[in-house]
């Protein structure tokens, strides 16, 4: 089995997996499913495992192309060698059944859901310059700095985590791309500066509850679950009422634990689909911070399959 991305056949490793899913064409290919009436994504299947763990299944597919997202999620591997999250995306050929590629399952789940923020960012962020602002270090705080980096016209970043060695890491990364990077654990400070704000923590408790101003986009992506939160209820609701709060699928209705724990009315709120297929909810015509709560949906991950798999 050959392990080149270019064969588009083989099983790709997180660095060809990576290399394969650039962060603006991802973020265009994301924008593309959005529009494709042929696209299936049934509900993902979530089986709790002893020990704490979780194994996720998660099928999707269009006219061209199905997909099996297959990944454990073990919270006892954290500060350990071994990854939080492991598995695989399989690729097949609708029309002829056959395997065409297994791609590397954490750096898809890393790299769609920053793009997936990418694109809202985009599309509904009122300075979408930046300077940005990323409230945790770890893998989903690297591939949001990098995404962003490669897909906005970013010239700072700041860095916000528990562990101030994570943050200095990812600092030092962030620089190493050309950017002018901080460190801080100040972040009323951090927030006045950067009206772009990605939060991705473990969501084991809350993290930022303060207001938002006007001009602030956040993208929320550390909560998957109804029991996990790491925003306040204060600045959920905050930013229902003074500008607007949009869901990365429908499925996030029943999964966005700081929404639902703030008591907002998930089940009227809109989808980026829908903003997208609305001319008056981009960013120039709407006032008002935007908090954009992503949570994950099986469909980022045939997007990301979609593009690794285009000869």
């Amino acid at each position: 089995m050959s392990t080149s991305p270019s064969a588009h056949s083989g099983l790709l490793d997180a660095r060809q997996t990576n290399a394969a899913l650039p962060a603006s064409a991802l973020a265009d290919e994301i924008k593309s499913l959005l529009n494709d009436a042929s696209v299936r994504v049934p509900p993902r299947l979530v089986h709790d495992l002893p020990g704490g763990g979780c194994l996720f299944l998660m099928p999707a597919h269009d006219q061209r192309i199905a997909i099996t997202k297959l990944i454990t999620l073990t919270p006892g591997n954290a500060g350990s060698s071994r990854p939080l999250i492991q598995g695989d995306v399989m690729v097949f050929d609708v029309a002829s059944g056959e395997r065409r590629l297994i791609l590397d399952g954490p750096a898809v789940t890393a790299r769609r859901t920053a793009a997936v923020s990418l694109l809202a960012a985009r599309e509904l962020a009122p300075q979408a310059m930046g300077p940005l602002l990323i409230i945790g270090a770890g893998v989903q705080g690297r591939s949001h700095l990098e995404v962003f980096a490669q897909g906005l016209p970013l010239r700072e970043v700041w860095v916000a985590s528990r562990s101030a060695a994570s943050a200095r890491q990812l600092a030092d990364h962030a620089a190493a791309l050309g950017l002018a990077a901080h460190v801080t654990d100040d972040l009323d400070r951090a927030l006045a500066r950067c009206p772009l704000v990605v939060t991705c923590t473990p969501a084991t408790e809350v993290v930022l509850d303060q207001a938002l101003s006007a001009d602030h986009f956040l993208a929320a992506v550390g909560a998957f679950t109804p029991a996990m939160r790491e925003l306040g209820s204060h600045l959920c609701r905050q930013a229902h009422l003074q500008g607007r709060v949009v869901l990365d699928s429908p499925d996030a209705r029943h999964e966005a634990g700081d929404l639902l724990q703030a008591g907002l009315p998930v089940d009227h709120l809109p989808t980026l689909a829908q903003c997208l297929q609305a001319p008056e909810a981009k960013a120039e015509t709407v006032r008002g911070p935007v908090l954009f709560k992503s949570c994950g949906w099986g469909g980022w991950d045939l997007a990301a399959a979609r593009l690794a798999s285009r000869p």
